[in-house]
């Protein structure tokens, strides 16, 4: 694959920055108690998104039922990197991909307006049998950007574009070593 598939990604030294919408039941209970807790589900697949433009597409700038709450949730890279190492994509065979305990896909990234750009951007389903190890081992922070997610969208909405582009999250390159992320096409 081309340089069409890096993994951008507000990062540092230790953890990497996720993005999740869900329901205010689900983030407020993970904010209260710092982690994800009922009625969080340990037994479905949960997608983590390192670009908060793509999520922004997906959630409808927090407008869609089910996801009115954005969390932006710090995990560790090595969480991260053993996702992605076991991860499979979504296009492959589908009787490997049913067994795989990470799920990968890539889509378009998005414009602060919501157009889709000519990169992609990946979204990584974390299956049943790594969920605990996400919620209990990998995360070590909760933040709520619901508020922020609300005055970008206002600000947009308002035509103040560059305004609104002053309050996104800072993503980078994220240097992804080789054998992590080879069978996946991530470019590092």
């Amino acid at each position: 694959m081309t340089s069409q598939y890096p993994i951008r990604a507000d990062f540092d030294d230790r953890t990497i920055v996720v993005y999740q919408a869900y329901s205010p039941a689900i983030a407020d209970a993970a904010l209260r108690a710092g982690r994800f807790t009922a009625p969080f589900s340990y037994t479905r697949m949960t997608w983590i998104k390192p670009s908060f433009l793509w999520l922004m597409h997906r959630s409808n700038w927090a407008r869609k039922p089910g996801q009115t709450r954005v969390l932006a949730v710090r995990i560790t890279r090595d969480g991260w990197e053993e996702a992605l190492t076991r991860g499979r994509l979504t296009t492959g065979d589908p009787a490997a991909l049913a067994e795989a305990a990470v799920h990968v896909q890539w889509d378009p990234e998005r414009s602060l307006r919501g157009a889709p750009l000519n990169h992609y951007s990946i979204q990584v389903g974390v299956g049943r049998g790594l969920i605990r190890d996400y919620a209990d081992e990998w995360v070590t922070d909760i933040t709520d950007m619901t508020a922020k997610v609300r005055r970008i969208a206002d600000l947009v909405g308002a035509g103040r574009a560059a305004q609104a582009k002053q309050l996104l999250p800072p993503e980078r390159a994220y240097p992804l070593p080789a054998a992590a992320g080879r069978h996946l096409g991530v470019d590092s």
